[in-house]
């Protein structure tokens, strides 16, 4: 009975900081088990943890090579994990609650409304259900389009497998890949089908599943949310803006771009802007691009993909409102406008909250990560920015990691996924009700 009701009194963000745990250490002894590698020796404790924390938070940093180490059913673990972590685990318990014809609870409504991100929770469970249907359906027709184009390269009953697992695992912007050796998906730059598909799937999973119900919506409303439009504008920008700085920096580097044709550049270089988006999969080497490039991805992961989506980061409408709070300072204005629409202040401070915390957690696990790890302090900050941003891009350093490092990296990736907003909620007091307000004071700024 206690149990039960310490669980009851638990806030919705502790609920889900408990329940990404408990699967990540589910999924943590599935993958021990002996039938879950090719070997059939027992995957270490600490390596265990950390793929099964980076397929839960959907990261896809990687301390052994999945194509490689897994079975069949390790690999399908890996999946699932995916699929759990990218849609949220109170969504796949909404699906069976649904299924099974349950009630959904004020305490589940509250839970859901804090893993999606949203204001209020009116339409909370019609919105869980338009996550379900348009998840398998674009991971299906994802599924369907890779098959066909591997058939072409491998047995057919591989090419579904393959079909299947990378486009949960895209989808879900996760990075996980079966062709070994590290390699991602370096073998088809020039492929037209394989970037296209994958950088939609990165896309559709990454600008959340708000927009993809506004714009699946909009024949019939003829208009797109304030969010949406902010989403939409800003990833749309950032896409843009990586494609030609990226073309631009790599454009005569034989290590890279400066080796492929004229198509091979275009998809090298757009296909590396969409996938620090918290995708994760690439087409060119990440060790040979130039440290201008390899830090402007740094900053492109920081920033991620986009509220009540599978990605991470501070996420796109966090970065807007930094950028449009500058923008109105410069001018003098006192209110953040956008598309006619005046931001409220507590919005305002909710994203430099956000950003600041974030920021704070990255520059401290570099920092620790310098005195215990091998390597320059760039390679430390980009695979410190990919954990945290849930990327997975890596310039090789995480399978040299030490025991230490692997721990910490595995906790970044965690506190990504839940978003350091949350964590604070769930591990600071209670929220109380202010009984008084201070006097106002002044202070001199810049």
């Amino acid at each position: 009975m206690n149990a039960k009701l310490n669980w009851l009194t638990l806030s919705p963000p502790q609920i889900l900081v408990l329940g990404f745990a408990a699967i990540i250490f589910i999924g943590t002894g599935l993958l021990m088990l002996p039938i879950s590698t090719t070997t059939g020796e027992p995957l270490g404790f600490t390596d265990a943890l950390f793929t099964s924390t980076s397929a839960t938070c959907v990261t896809g940093l990687v301390v052994v090579d999945t194509g490689t180490t897994f079975s069949s059913f390790g690999e399908v673990v890996i999946m699932l994990l995916i699929q759990i972590g990218g849609l949220g685990f109170m969504t796949m318990a909404t699906l069976f609650a649904l299924v099974l014809k349950r009630r959904i609870s004020l305490k589940d409504r509250l839970i859901l409304q804090e893993a999606m991100n949203q204001s209020s929770m009116e339409g909370i469970v019609r919105l869980i259900r338009r996550v379900l249907l348009y998840s398998l359906f674009i991971e299906a027709c994802g599924a369907v389009l890779l098959s066909i184009r591997w058939a072409f390269d491998m047995p057919l009953g591989r090419a579904i497998y393959y079909g299947v697992f990378h486009a949960v695992t895209m989808f879900n912007n996760a990075g996980f890949d079966l062709f070994g050796d590290f390699r991602s998906l370096t073998g088809y730059v020039y492929d037209p089908v394989v970037n296209f598909v994958v950088m939609f799937l990165i896309v559709s999973g990454g600008i959340g599943f708000i927009v993809l119900s506004d714009l699946i919506d909009y024949r019939k409303q003829r208009r797109l949310s304030l969010h949406s439009k902010v989403v939409l504008s800003m990833t749309a920008a950032l896409l843009a803006v990586g494609f030609i700085v990226i073309l631009i920096f790599e454009f005569t580097n034989p290590r890279t771009l400066g080796s492929l044709n004229w198509g091979g550049k275009f998809f090298g270089a757009l296909f590396q802007s969409v996938t620090p988006r918290t995708a994760g999969a690439n087409t060119i080497d990440i060790t040979g691009l130039r440290q201008a490039t390899q830090f402007f991805i740094v900053i492109l992961m920081f920033i991620g993909a986009s509220p009540g989506s599978t990605g991470g980061g501070i996420k796109t409408t966090t970065f807007t409102i930094m950028v449009g709070a500058v923008i109105a300072m410069m001018r003098g204005r006192e209110d953040i406008v956008m598309f006619r629409y005046r931001l409220a202040q507590e919005r305002v401070l909710k994203a430099l909250t956000i950003a600041l915390l974030a920021l704070l957690l990255v520059l401290t696990v570099s920092m620790i990560l310098s005195t215990t790890e091998e390597g320059d302090f760039l390679e430390i900050l980009f695979e410190t920015t990919s954990a945290f941003g849930t990327v997975g891009l890596s310039m090789g350093l995480t399978p040299d990691l030490t025991v230490f490092g692997k721990i910490l990296i595995s906790l970044t990736m965690f506190a990504g996924r839940l978003g350091p907003l949350t964590l604070a909620y769930a591990l600071g007091p209670k929220k109380g009700k202010e009984l008084y307000r201070h006097p106002e004071g002044k202070m001199i700024i810049g």
